[in-house]
């Protein structure tokens, strides 16, 4: 089986340091290069505006009291596909992004490899 996942670079946008830590050895055990994960929005900002060859960002809808869009926006002039991580799944995303690819926290592995390929456009073996 290849995986479509391998080395691919995955902003985490993540302020809890147990999901952050969970979903970096998830990434690492897919082969993905993690960056991060930043625990503010404005150092998510900051890296979605600037790390280099971002393929894919993973970001808690709310960090830290603070809504993660403008990083999603960020991401978006970039061209750079998200996933939304919420414990209101995508019910919990305003219109804007309604239709994005969403989890629904708690997760699974399987739920955030499903949702990075989807994201990615890459159809699941």
């Amino acid at each position: 089986m290849s995986n479509a996942l391998a080395g691919r670079k995955v902003l985490v946008v993540e302020d809890e340091s147990l999901v952050a830590m969970l979903l970096e050895t998830i990434l690492e055990d897919m082969g993905c290069i993690p960056v991060g994960p930043v625990s503010t929005v404005d150092e998510g900002v900051h890296k979605a505006e600037n790390e280099p060859d971002l393929d894919l960002a993973l970001l808690d809808v709310n960090v830290a009291g603070r809504e993660v869009f403008p990083v999603a926006d960020a991401l978006a002039k970039r061209g750079v596909p998200v996933v939304f991580s919420t414990g209101y799944g995508e019910a919990g995303l305003p219109e804007k992004w309604r239709g994005a690819n969403a989890l629904q926290k708690p997760f699974s592995e399987a739920a955030v490899r499903d949702a990075m390929l989807n994201a990615l456009g890459v159809a699941r073996a």
